[in-house]
C-alpha cells in the first residue's frame, strides 16, 4: 500500500535550520515520553493504543449492532456533539458519494446516516423530524455523560418520537448508546431500558475517540469497512511510534511549532477534495481544543480548494503575514474525467484537451502553493494515496499523534478543555438550571 507523504520543502526554508533541528530533538523526546506514559496506562492516552486494543470481538459486536439497525431503519440518527460526532461525520462524508441517492448505482436499501444534537437550532431539529416523519428510524446516541445540553435535548425529543411510533419495547431495539462504562445518565438509561450499548474508554477523550465505538458504530451503520479503517490506523500507529526525526508526526508537529515561534499564529488546512471538508472540520476541533490554552496555541482554520481560491485566497496571498498553510491532497482519483476537444474553442480550453481533471487539480494545488510561498506564506504538503477506509484511518491517526506532540511542544495539556466549561456555566445560569455549576 502507498502511504501518507509529507512534503516540507515549501515551508522549512522559512525557518532557521538550527531552530528546526532543536524542535525536532524536543519532538523526539515527546514521542518517547508519550510511549512510556501510554505503556503505564497514563490518563487520557488510551487513544494511542486504540488501533490495537479494539479487538476482533468488539469489531464483530459493532458490525452486528450496525447490521441490526440497518435492517430496521431507513434513516439512522447519530446524536452527539464535538468529538462524539465530528470524527464519524468526517469519515462518512469522505467515503460517501458526492451525490448520495442520486447516482444510478446507489442502493435504495442503504440507510442514510444523519446527525443531531450538535446545535440548538429549532429549525434544524424541526426539519429533521419532518424528514423522519414517513421513514423507519433508529438512533445511535454518543455521550460519556448523557447530560451535555445539545445532544441531551435532541435525544429526549427523538426518544419520545420513537416511543410514540413504536412503543417502548421496539424503540429500545432501535436505540444504541455509546457511553461511559459505569457512570452517567446515559449509562443509567441504557441499563434501565436494556439498550444495546458500547463503551467509550475512560482514557480516551472525545476528540480522540473516532477510532473507538463512538466513531466506528456510526461509520459501520453507514455501510463502510471499519476493519480497513482500523488497519490503516494500525499502520500509521506503527509508522509514528518511533522516537526518531523521520517520524512523520514528529516532522509535522516540529515544523508547525517552529513556524509558530516565528510569529505565524494561524494554520489553514486547505483540502483539495470536497469530500475531505468534514475531515478538515474534525481537524479544526482536534487542534483547536487541544492547543488553545493559557493564551497559547496555533489558531486552526480550514479552506476548501479550489473553491476558496476564489474567496479567501486574496487574504492568504496579500493579507496579514500571520499565516502558514497545510495542504491536503489525494494522489489517485476514483473516477476518470478527461477534457475533450471543442471545434469552436470559444472558451479557449483546447490547450487542456486530453488531460484528466485530477491532473489539473494537482497543478492548481502546486500553483497556489508556489504563489503562497512567494508571498511569505509557508506551506506544508500532506498527501494520501486515495480516499479509502484504509487511507482515512491512517490520516486520522497521523493527525491525532501529531496533535498530541504539538500540544506538548507548546507547553499545554492537549487532552483537557477547561475553556469549554465557561460558556456552559453561563448558559446554565441564564436558563435557570438548579444547582451549582
Amino acid at each position: 500500500m502507498e502511504s501518507l507523504k509529507i512534503d516540507i520543502s515549501t515551508a522549512s526554508g522559512a525557518v532557521d535550520r538550527e531552530a528546526l533541528d532543536a524542535m525536532y530533538e524536543r519532538a523526539v523526546e515527546v514521542v518517547g515520553q508519550l510511549n512510556e506514559a501510554a505503556d503505564r496506562g497514563g490518563e487520557c492516552l488510551g487513544w494511542i493504543r486504540l488501533p490495537f486494543s479494539v479487538g476482533e470481538a468488539e469489531i464483530i459486536e459493532i458490525e452486528r449492532a450496525a447490521s441490526l439497525l440497518r435492517s430496521r431503519a431507513e434513516m439512522i440518527v447519530v446524536v452527539g456533539i464535538g468529538g462524539s460526532y465530528l470524527g464519524a461525520k468526517a469519515v462518512i462524508e469522505a467515503l460517501s458519494g458526492s451525490f448520495p441517492g442520486l447516482c444510478a448505482h446507489a442502493s435504495a436499501e442503504q440507510p442514510k446516516v444523519v446527525f443531531a444534537g450538535n446545535n440548538l437550532s429549532e429549525d434544524y431539529l424541526g426539519e429533521l423530524l419532518e424528514a423522519l416523519k414517513d421513514r423507519e428510524i433508529a438512533v445511535v446516541v454518543v455521550s460519556k455523560s448523557g447530560t451535555t445540553t445539545e445532544p441531551a435535548i435532541a435525544f429526549r425529543i427523538l426518544k419520545a418520537e420513537m416511543e410514540r411510533r413504536y412503543g417502548r419495547e421496539e424503540s429500545a431495539r432501535r436505540t444504541v448508546a455509546v457511553t461511559d462504562r459505569e457512570r452517567g445518565a446515559l449509562r443509567a438509561m441504557a441499563e434501565r431500558e436494556s439498550w444495546t450499548s458500547f463503551v467509550i474508554p475512560n482514557d480516551v477523550g472525545g476528540r480522540f475517540s473516532v477510532l473507538s465505538a463512538a466513531g466506528l458504530l456510526p461509520i459501520a451503520c453507514a455501510g463502510f469497512d471499519i476493519r480497513e479503517l482500523m488497519y490503516g490506523a494500525r499502520e500509521m500507529a506503527v509508522a509514528t511510534a518511533a522516537a526518531v526525526k523521520d517520524n512523520p508526526a514528529v516532522i509535522y508537529a516540529a515544523l508547525r511549532n517552529t513556524l509558530h515561534n516565528n510569529g505565524l499564529t494561524t494554520e489553514i488546512l486547505a483540502v483539495y477534495e470536497p469530500k475531505l471538508s468534514a475531515l478538515a472540520e474534525w481537524w479544526k476541533q482536534l487542534f483547536g481544543e487541544s492547543e488553545g490554552k493559557k493564551g497559547k496555541g496555533i489558531f486552526p482554520a480550514c479552506a476548501a480548494m479550489t473553491a476558496d481560491l476564489h474567496s479567501i485566497e486574496q487574504y492568504i496571498q496579500d493579507g496579514r503575514r500571520m499565516l502558514f498553510e497545510t495542504t491536503l491532497g489525494v494522489r489517485h482519483a476514483r473516477h476518470k474525467v478527461v477534457i475533450g476537444n471543442d471545434a469552436d474553442n470559444l472558451d479557449g480550453l483546447n490547450y487542456l484537451a486530453g488531460r484528466r481533471l485530477g491532473e489539473i487539480n494537482h497543478i492548481a494545488r502546486a500553483a497556489a502553493t508556489q504563489a503562497h510561498v512567494a508571498a511569505g506564506v509557508p506551506s506544508i504538503g500532506i498527501e494520501i494515496p486515495e480516499i479509502t477506509p484504509r487511507s482515512i484511518g491512517a490520516l486520522i491517526y497521523f493527525f491525532e499523534k501529531s496533535c498530541a506532540i504539538s500540544g506538548l511542544l507548546l507547553g499545554v495539556n492537549p487532552f483537557d478543555q477547561p475553556g469549554v466549561e465557561a460558556y456552559k456555566c453561563n448558559m446554565f445560569r441564564l436558563l435557570g438550571k438548579p444547582g451549582n455549576y
